[in-house]
């Protein structure tokens, strides 16, 4: 049985409280982290201020980025993906919508 942890963070000065499985906190701050400087570019930008819309094209960079990234691998770098493209990222959509919650979903 896998436990999970509750996690509070804060994603472009709003809180938010995170499920997290034991031992992932650091995998999680990254993720948070990587999320928040996306979006606080994009709100910088000055070109978008809906928190929704930014939180959109945030996820859609980011997804990019490891798209980009995965298709072109090292052959050593295969095995080690922890999943096919497309089931990680629904999860990470799934966090997304999460964390965004009363805000809206994605997709």
């Amino acid at each position: 049985m896998s436990v999970t942890k509750q996690i509070e963070v804060q994603i472009m000065g709003q809180s938010y409280l995170l499920g997290c499985p034991q031992g992932g906190e650091g995998r999680l701050l990254e993720a948070v982290e990587k999320v928040d400087t996306a979006m606080c570019r994009i709100r910088d930008a000055g070109k978008v201020k809906a928190r929704d819309r930014i939180a959109v094209l945030a996820a859609l960079n980011l997804a990019f980025d490891i798209a980009d990234r995965e298709s072109r691998p090292a052959p050593a770098a295969t095995a080690s993906t922890g999943g096919a493209p497309d089931a990680r990222l629904a999860l990470l959509i799934q966090r997304l919508d999460g964390a965004l919650g009363d805000d809206g979903r994605l997709i």
